[in-house]
């Protein structure tokens, strides 16, 4: 399985740029989402920017990597990573309501 990492691009180097993920910096292929300016976050698998994000979302995509690690550790606290989802109410897709 891969998982995407939500990451800040700091520098740009023609079709790949220095990504930031973590206090670690890595140099990201940008070939699949075009040139995007200092400061966009944009999703990386595999070395390899592949979506380009908001700051809210790439925000709820570090919170879910943080509490899956916490997760591994047997920490259970974990509802203040999911406050966008904590007191909701889900609702079925349209397909699947009767």
């Amino acid at each position: 399985m891969c998982i995407g990492l939500p990451m800040q691009i700091i520098e740009l180097h023609g079709e790949s740029a220095i990504c930031e993920y973590r206090g670690q910096k890595y140099l990201i292929d940008m070939m699949l989402t075009g040139e995007q300016p200092v400061g966009s976050w944009v999703l990386v698998f595999l070395d390899t920017a592949r979506e380009i994000l908001s700051e809210q979302k790439a925000g709820q995509i570090a919170d879910a990597l943080e509490a899956m690690h916490l997760a591994m550790q047997g920490e259970t606290q974990l509802d203040h990573l999911f406050a966008d989802l904590v007191d909701r109410e889900p609702t079925l897709p349209a397909f699947l309501q009767s």
